[in-house]
């Protein structure tokens, strides 16, 4: 029988559930249940949803075209036959074990398997390199490993007393993960965990600086994920595709706690490199009801053709970075679809959104989702206001919020300053509580003592059809302090020269006002985080140190005539 935290956290889903298409209702009454006594997501929900479920709760489709599919209750039993045979590695309550693993079905077994044993996951990419995973096994204190037998070698350089667990062929002195096959698959019972325990080591993308370690409980991310499921749009039975990579924390978002606290199916379509024209052809045939992607992934899904229609979609939206307006009207032109935008960050689950039903309004990533209290802090004053940084109110501290940064006591203090805990991004909000992203606070910079939000010049730019990606920072002015200077990824069939420069500088220039002009213009491939999202901080630098000479990809508008003097 469900115990009391089962109960509770079943009627608030059921509530957000009732709620959705309602959302001034949903944002006035919806409270995060208050969980109490032991409680431990992986027993306490998904088991007792999952059990004797046959309907498939994970679809995995490879670039071949191949497909599996598993379902609530080969889940539930495998995760506990993978607990047994962990437990039997030792495994144990509170140990750190790193997953590094790809989109396998070997991932969602863990990671079930471990919650149910209580210890702590430590999802982790497999793009890492021995030098970071180093860094992370040693701040995160890891105790095991769980990884493919294709990156077992680089933990050769790592050192440390970890135990290594091995998917595939196992190397001398791993164990392999296919023996957990032989184990006993009788639920292992609840492990005792209580609602402040921790759950889960997430690294950040490290935009600017060393990769943060946070820390959620066994409340903050499973609980507080109901937020994520109601911006999401998600109904029992949906099935819902996630673009993430595994590894971060979006991927758990939309991969795993969200999509099954909504009992859906988690769907995934496992490619080497992105195609956009066979992610188009995957969503389009195989039942996909919900789509999350980011938005670089729905820029190029545009460049590709959106003409095919949605298919059986229902709920589009995208997070990870913010939306430009032009992409959510050529979705909305194509498809007849509102593509959804929604705000949160590894620290937290989705804070603001634009949530089934409510007007989305261009260039707007809604408003603050049911439970969350987001207010705007003016950095200067600290006073709440129309804008200012986004942060959350710690004196209704929500659910979802991490507890800090793991061994690094400045940086979380420096974070829950205040009585608030800082995003680090800056916004405004409008006077029906709309909240339009600004960027973050090392990113705006003044020109001609102007304050200026690269994303808002970002999204001028990508109008222009050679603009697959942009990036704007400041370059130093003698006359203006700065003028801002566009870094391009260009789309196929457009050349990196004059004419395209001039194209889209004059494009932007018939569409911004004379002192957010663009001035300089470079055609290249963006830095990135492992992650995917842009590093400004990089490019900010090089124009810090000394402006590019002769590149042949670079220009200033006032290599135009057409352009001199305005």
């Amino acid at each position: 029988m469900p115990g009391t935290a089962t109960t509770a956290y079943r009627e608030a889903r059921d509530r957000l559930l009732a709620l959705r298409g309602d959302p001034a209702t949903a944002a006035a009454e919806f409270a995060f249940p208050r969980v109490e006594g032991p409680f431990n997501w992986a027993v306490d929900w998904f088991d007792e949803v999952a059990r004797g479920v046959e309907r498939p709760g994970l679809r995995i489709t490879e670039e071949d075209g191949t497909s599996g599919s598993w379902s609530f209750a080969e889940l539930s039993r495998r995760s506990d036959q993978v607990a047994a045979w962990l437990r039997e590695r030792g495994v144990g309550r509170g140990d750190r074990v790193v997953l590094m693993l790809g989109n396998q079905v070997e991932l969602w077994e863990a990671m079930l398997a471990v919650m149910k044993l209580g210890a702590v996951i430590m999802p982790t990419t497999t793009a890492l390199g021995p030098d970071d995973l180093a860094d992370r096994i040693g701040r995160g204190g890891a105790r095991h490993v769980v990884v493919n037998a294709v990156d077992a070698a680089k933990f050769d350089a790592v050192p440390g007393d970890y135990g290594r667990i091995t998917v595939g062929d196992a190397p001398s002195g791993w164990a392999p993960y296919a023996d957990s096959a032989g184990a006993p698959d009788a639920p292992l019972g609840h492990p005792g965990t209580e609602p402040g325990d921790p759950l889960l080591l997430y690294f950040t993308s490290g935009t600017t600086s060393r990769p943060k370690l946070v820390e959620h409980t066994q409340v903050s991310y499973p609980v507080g994920h109901l937020s994520t499921m109601y911006w999401l749009g998600l109904r029992p039975g949906d099935v819902h595709l996630n673009i993430s990579s595994p590894g971060w924390a979006k991927h758990a978002w939309s991969c795993f706690f969200a999509p099954w606290a909504a009992e859906a199916t988690v769907d995934l379509f496992n490619y080497t490199r992105f195609d956009a024209a066979r992610v188009l052809e995957h969503v389009r045939g195989t039942g996909v009801t919900t789509f999350c992607a980011p938005p670089t992934v729905w820029r190029m899904l545009i460049q590709a053709d959106l003409s095919g229609g949605p298919g059986t979609l229902r709920e589009v939206v995208a997070a990870g970075e913010p939306l430009n307006p032009e992409v959510i009207e050529q979705v909305r032109r194509h498809w007849g679809l509102t593509l959804r935008d929604g705000y949160g960050q590894t620290e937290t689950t989705a804070s603001v959104a634009n949530a089934p039903g409510a007007e989305v309004r261009p260039g707007s990533m809604g408003r603050p989702l049911p439970g969350v209290p987001v207010v705007l802090v003016d950095p200067l004053t600290g006073q709440q206001g129309s804008e200012g940084e986004i942060c959350l109110d710690l004196s209704q501290r929500p659910v979802g919020l991490m507890t800090g940064y793991q061994g690094d006591p400045e940086r979380a203090a420096e974070a829950m300053a205040g009585g608030y805990y800082h995003t680090g991004d800056v916004a405004t909000r409008d006077a029906d509580g709309y909240i339009t992203y600004v960027g973050r606070t090392d990113d705006v910079f003044k020109a001609s003592d102007y304050k200026i939000s690269p994303f808002e010049l970002e999204s001028v730019l990508i109008e222009h059809p050679a603009v697959v990606e942009a990036a704007v920072v400041p370059v130093p002015d003698p006359v203006r302090l700065a003028v801002p200077k566009a870094y391009v990824t260009l789309a196929p069939g457009w050349e990196a020269g004059p004419e395209t420069a001039l194209a889209v500088l004059r494009h932007a220039r018939e569409r911004l006002a004379p002192y957010l002009r663009v001035r300089r213009i470079e055609f290249a491939e963006l830095p990135k985080t492992v992650s995917g999202k842009i590093r400004r901080v990089e490019l900010r630098q090089r124009e810090e140190q000394a402006a590019p000479a002769g590149t042949g990809t670079d220009w200033a508008d006032t290599d135009f005539p057409e352009l001199r003097g305005t």
